[in-house]
């Protein structure tokens, strides 16, 4: 039996300052939403002021979870100590794998113009953390696209449509559905979503409605989902919202700063290895 996807609750980010000096509004990972398994902290960013961005985010390490990085405008260069480097720009995905450890960088490619997007933490299982380092990273031509008429456009970063449009995102700990959909106005979104997996919808333009939820969800806003198998989603003006869901992973999540482990004592062993040089 199909059960439809309501609103369980709404989040409003709140503003925070990262890196050097980098102005962001953070979703996820604030005093109104600490997390939502699998989802650790979702942060947007977004500015044509230099100053709100320039300083980027330096040489910082990271162990025991992924960081996703979307680019909706602008370039961001990413360089870490295993000797990878590159520029995610506009459209453009990646999906790192931190693992055991990873010491990276991400800074602007550009020192004036507009520069956003958004960065979203997920854990990995025990299992996992100690993995090996990896990217999936992806430019926008790369990232498969889905029209359903000329209302309804949907890139595909992760997950399977119904409609069979399969994203490049390859994460079998969780399952992930990430997309970037734009409605049109009165237009109508359906489609599947696994049951059990946590999703919410953030709003980058215009607002929706979801479900028979009887209350809009505006610009900047963050709808946690109730379960069920199935998404309605109508667009109340031309709107252009993330739909993002995985499957939780349900284990303890001890984290500090940029690490996140099952214990006290992996994190206190993190940042011990970080401190010897021995992170990676």
């Amino acid at each position: 039996m199909n059960k439809v996807r309501n609103i369980k609750q709404v989040v409003n980010g709140m503003k925070a300052s990262d890196g050097d000096g980098v102005q962001l509004t953070r979703i996820i990972g604030s005093p109104y939403l600490n997390m939502l398994d699998p989802f650790l902290l979702l942060d947007a960013f977004g500015s044509d002021q230099p100053q709100d961005y320039i300083g980027g985010f330096p040489s910082h390490p990271h162990r025991g979870f992924e960081t996703v990085t979307y680019m909706l405008a602008g370039k961001m260069r990413h360089k870490d100590s295993a000797g990878n480097e590159g520029v995610i720009g506009a459209g453009g995905v990646q999906w790192m794998t931190a693992g055991k450890g990873i010491i990276h960088s991400e800074m602007p490619e550009q020192d004036n113009g507009l520069l956003a997007g958004f960065q979203l933490w997920v854990n990995l299982p025990a299992s996992k953390k100690m993995t090996e380092p990896k990217y999936q990273e992806k430019t926008a031509e790369e990232i498969p696209q889905e029209l359903r008429g000329e209302e309804i456009q949907i890139k595909v970063i992760a997950g399977n449509t119904a409609n069979g449009t399969k994203g490049i995102i390859n994460n079998p700990e969780i399952a992930p559905i990430y997309w970037d959909i734009n409605l049109s106005e009165n237009s109508l979104f359906v489609d599947d979503i696994p049951e059990g997996h946590n999703g919410f919808v953030y709003v980058i333009e215009g607002d929706v409605s979801i479900g028979d939820s009887p209350n809009k969800l505006f610009t900047g806003q963050l709808a946690v989902l109730d379960d069920g198998n199935k998404i309605n989603i109508s667009a109340n003006n031309d709107s252009r919202f993330l739909l993002i869901a995985g499957k939780p992973i349900g284990e303890p999540v001890e984290r500090a700063g940029p690490f996140v482990m099952n214990s006290k004592q992996e994190i206190q062993q993190a940042f011990a290895d970080y401190q010897s040089g021995g992170l990676v």
